[in-house]
Formats: C-alpha cells, sequence, structure tokens
C-alpha cells in the first residue's frame, strides 16, 4: 500500500491483511521436557519445532524484502508517482536488486504476483518494470510505457482531418527527444488496441 503523507513524502507500507499468520503453539515447546517421552519422541519434537520456527522466520524475511522491494520501487520511480505514467522511467531487476542489496532472482521472485495498491488503483508490481526505448541526442531515456502512453495521448486528440499515421508519429515524438522506428510505434499502437490510421480516419469521419 503506497499513500502520501503531507510531511514525509511517500510511504510504503505492507497489508498486513493478506500475510499468514504463523505462530508456534507454547505447548508443543512445552512438550519437549515432559518425562513421558522418550529420547527418539523428544528428538522427533525438538525437529518439528525447528522446522516450525524456520518457516516463521522465512515469511517473516519474506515480508521484510517484499516491502525493501516495493520501497525501492516507489523511490526509483517517484517521478510515476508525483507526475503521471508519461515519467515513468526505465527500470530493471538488476536495478532494484543493487538498490535493495539482493540478488536479481530474488527481486523477480519477491515481485511476482504481488501487487502495489494506490489511490487511483491497484497495479502488479512488475508494472513498474519497463524497458528503455533509444533517445535522441541530449534527451533522456523513456520507458516503453510512457511511450505507450504519449502515442495513446497523440490520438486522443486527433479529429477527422487531423488523423496521424505511424509514420507521422514518430515524427513527433523524435521531436520530443524519443528516437523510435515506425514499427515500435505500429507495435505499441497494436498491443493498446488502436486501429491503423485509415481505419481511424473512416471511423472519424463517420462521427464527424
Amino acid at each position: 500500500l503506497v499513500h502520501r503523507h503531507n510531511s514525509h513524502g511517500w510511504v510504503v507500507e505492507l497489508n498486513n491483511d493478506t500475510l499468514p499468520r504463523l505462530l508456534v503453539n507454547s505447548r508443543h515447546t512445552d512438550m519437549r521436557h515432559e518425562n513421558f517421552f522418550g529420547k527418539e519422541e523428544q528428538q522427533y519434537l525438538v525437529e518439528c519445532l525447528q522446522s516450525a520456527n524456520w518457516l516463521v522466520k522465512s515469511l517473516k524475511q519474506r515480508a521484510e524484502t517484499i516491502l525493501k522491494v516495493a520501497t525501492a520501487l516507489v523511490h526509483m520511480q517517484e517521478d510515476y508517482f508525483t507526475k503521471g505514467v508519461q515519467h515513468l522511467k526505465p527500470l530493471t531487476l538488476r536495478d532494484v536488486a543493487q538498490e535493495v542489496g539482493v540478488h536479481e532472482s530474488t527481486v523477480s521472485r519477491v515481485t511476482k504476483d504481488k501487487y502495489i495498491g494506490l489511490w487511483q488503483g491497484v497495479y502488479e508490481m512488475k508494472y513498474f518494470f519497463t524497458a528503455g526505448v533509444g533517445q535522441t541526442k541530449g534527451s533522456d531515456l523513456y520507458s516503453a510505457e510512457s511511450v505507450r502512453h504519449k502515442i495513446k495521448k497523440l490520438i486522443e486528440i486527433e479529429t477527422a482531418d487531423s488523423v496521424l499515421s505511424d509514420d507521422r508519429i514518430v515524427e513527433i515524438l523524435k521531436a520530443d527527444g524519443v528516437d523510435i522506428a515506425r514499427r515500435t510505434v505500429a507495435k505499441y499502437r497494436v498491443t493498446m488496441h488502436i486501429s491503423s490510421s485509415s481505419q481511424r480516419r473512416r471511423e472519424r469521419s463517420l462521427q464527424a
């Protein structure tokens, strides 16, 4: 869960209602010392208690790692949280692993099927990992998600007389510092279920 704190920036918290709660029953701990248990039974109890304690400790460490990774994501994508999706930065598992101080595979594991609750909805943690799109000279590297957002916004303001071809979108994006190929624009457009310029032109002519 991520929410804004007036004086301390962003606050990241675990949703404790979704976490497993395990406790080792003290009665079973005391049973190790009861005289009517033989040596083998007592050893078995010791092993079971060790396994139980290991599981409790592992779940606690897992929760702590999830929180650390989520906090790193919010810190590294702060512009997204303050300015919107167009400011989502390219980010890899390795980037976050180095920030948190864990192995890349650990970040991959703890973010799998995990979600971050924001004021505008719930997002899969994997959403904040996005590839970079080439930049023009002197500009910043853009995330693929922010470029898709730019393309969508350009198409949303089209009129019947100003429908943009994929080539024209490439030109506009390059002027904005995004170096992108026409085929990539087409691919992003398709993934957003946006039709071709000729189809959009026909649709807008009918709406006019």
